[in-house]
């Protein structure tokens, strides 16, 4: 595994990625760092938040290449530092994609999973080494080419990935005009978003019909399976379990909780929520 998180605290978190250092912000870290400051000086680079909601790296000690590559225990995945402070990945869904390489299997032979604002991919990299076939949809088309050069770093994953540039309602509607019909739903919705032709998403207000959309094109005469994480304030580990209750089924398994990484130092960063519903 070529991620640690090393420390976290002041609202910022230190983090090892491969052979380079950084630090980011982390709002929720409103205690004091473990480690002394000298620990946290010596780092390759800094990202420094700004007014606009973006920010700029600041880059110290020779800095970092435009990107390397890490290994996730599960995938190999590129890493390439963005405006916006991210990387590639988010390690808090680390025991997502452990269930997915576990349990995809269970759903079916070459079962069919729908990776929705997916990103550039770990998820449907997880889905596709576990057997699926992936239907992986994100509006950005930069993301999408993320994805595939993802993909590439892993040769022992099957090709079964189907790629999609597009916005994620759009594409759920005309699933449904098709009749498509899916296995499983992995979906990691933002706070808010816009899309290429000036459609806007606030969480708050498009998550529950979004959901109705996606509860008709899962195939519930077979065994299924929606993850749904959430990085938004006020969307609780119970608040993503009842959403998924109401719309696909209140008989099913639920499993939810806080998205966690382990610090080096033994204590626990949450990193958002997830709920997973499982219905055999």
């Amino acid at each position: 595994m070529d991620y640690i998180l090393l420390d976290s605290g002041n609202k910022k978190k230190l983090e090892q990625i491969g052979p380079y250092r950084l630090v980011r912000p982390a709002q929720n870290a409103v205690w004091k760092p473990v480690l002394s400051e000298a620990e946290w000086a010596g780092v390759n680079g800094i990202f420094e938040r700004d007014s606009t909601g973006g920010g700029r790296w600041k880059w110290l000690r020779g800095g970092v290449a435009p990107s390397w590559n890490v290994d996730l225990d599960f995938f190999n995945m590129l890493v390439k530092p963005t405006d916006f402070g991210h990387l590639g990945f988010f390690p808090e869904q680390y025991s997502n994609w452990q269930w997915l390489k576990k349990n995809v299997s269970g759903f079916g032979a070459q079962p069919k999973v729908l990776n929705l604002f997916a990103y550039s991919g770990a998820s449907s990299l997880a889905a596709a080494s576990a057997g699926a076939n992936v239907c992986h949809v994100d509006a950005a088309k930069g993301m999408v080419d993320w994805a595939k050069e993802n993909l590439k770093l892993n040769s022992e994953i099957p090709e079964r990935i189907r790629w999609i540039t597009d916005d994620v309602i759009k594409f759920v509607n005309r699933e449904i005009r098709r009749g498509s019909l899916y296995n499983g739903i992995i979906l990691d919705p933002p706070s808010f978003g816009r899309g290429s032709q000036g459609q806007v998403w606030k969480l708050e207000d498009d998550i529950m019909p979004f959901l109705e959309l996606c509860g008709q094109i899962i195939d519930k005469k077979s065994p299924y399976f929606v993850i749904i994480s959430c990085h938004s304030q006020g969307f609780s580990p119970s608040v993503l379990s009842r959403l998924l209750c109401d719309v696909f089924s209140s008989k099913g398994e639920i499993q939810s909780g806080e998205m966690l990484i382990n610090e080096k130092n033994g204590r626990e960063f949450a990193a958002g929520s997830y709920s997973r519903l499982l219905c055999r």
